[in-house]
């Protein structure tokens, strides 16, 4: 049986030059790694602060969703940043994310994962991993947002009900995914991706660099026959993001922009397909 208990010592050993150092806090059981992340960072809670946990008993996705997190099986994670842009900058962060966790999964398992715009990552077809991003503004804190991910690593089966067909690291790798070496990954992508915005030399090019860079780790971006579900209700092709990160959608009516919902493939035989 695995051990769901982190080692924390590797973890912290690799963090020393990022803004992750010392700020590494891990639970054997929490409600939501983003709901205590937020609290603290309410609480005055620095810069670069790490919250994990072995199991949550209430994870979150994006639209009140629910995150299936069994005990030992998965890398929940929340990071507390406070970075020095403005809040209508805050819609790039669930993007580097993506491109931070999708780096750190092919840098530990060798496996390109498919970004499904804008924040779920697909092996396969099947899930393996999501991103969310909760944040607030407010004069006195500035900017403080959190950046919650969650990986399947162990799991060999999953829930009859869920909606999503899902996958693990191990299923699709054939071996044990270490917690610990997916962790440091991810840690090292994201304070790149986050020293780059916070640099008023490199941010509005990292930002412009961000759609292109999503285009090679995507096949969402462009080209797909899709269905939005959410607030913006529609079907059409993809058609590459604009200069926010925000997704075109070509459809009969012309071109529209998609600026928040869940994208399904659609196909001739099916309509939709995956969820």
């Amino acid at each position: 049986m695995l051990n769901p208990m982190l080692n924390l010592a590797p973890v912290n050993n690799a963090l020393t030059q990022t803004i992750f150092a010392g700020h590494l806090h891990w639970f054997p059981q929490i409600d939501s790694t983003n709901l205590y992340a937020m609290r603290q960072g309410r609480n005055g809670a620095p810069h670069g602060s790490v919250y994990g946990a072995d199991e949550q008993t209430a994870g979150r996705g994006r639209g009140d969703h629910s995150w299936h997190s069994a005990a030992g099986q998965g890398l929940y994670v929340s990071v507390l940043v406070r970075p020095r842009i403005s809040a209508d900058q805050l819609v790039w962060l669930p993007l580097l994310a993506g491109l931070a966790l999708h780096h750190a999964i092919l840098e530990t398992t060798a496996l390109a994962a498919d970004l499904r715009w804008p924040n779920d990552m697909l092996l396969h077809g099947r899930k393996c991993a999501g991103i969310l991003v909760e944040a607030q503004t407010d004069a006195a804190q500035g900017v403080l947002a959190v950046i919650g991910i969650g990986v399947n690593l162990h799991h060999r089966q999953f829930p009859a009900e869920m909606a999503t067909p899902a996958t693990s690291l191990d299923l699709e790798t054939g071996r044990v995914v270490e917690n610990e070496t997916l962790l440091i990954a991810l840690l090292q992508s994201l304070h790149m991706e986050l020293s780059q915005i916070d640099s008023p030399a490199t941010r509005d090019a990292h930002y412009a660099a961000i759609p292109s860079r999503l285009e090679v780790i995507s096949t969402w971006i462009r080209g797909k026959s899709v269905t939005v579900h959410g607030p913006q209700s529609a079907q059409g092709v993809t058609a590459g993001l604009d200069a926010q990160g925000f997704l075109r959608l070509r459809t009969e009516n012309g071109t529209i922009t998609i600026t928040t919902g869940g994208l399904r493939e659609r196909t001739a035989s099916s309509g939709t397909k995956g969820h």
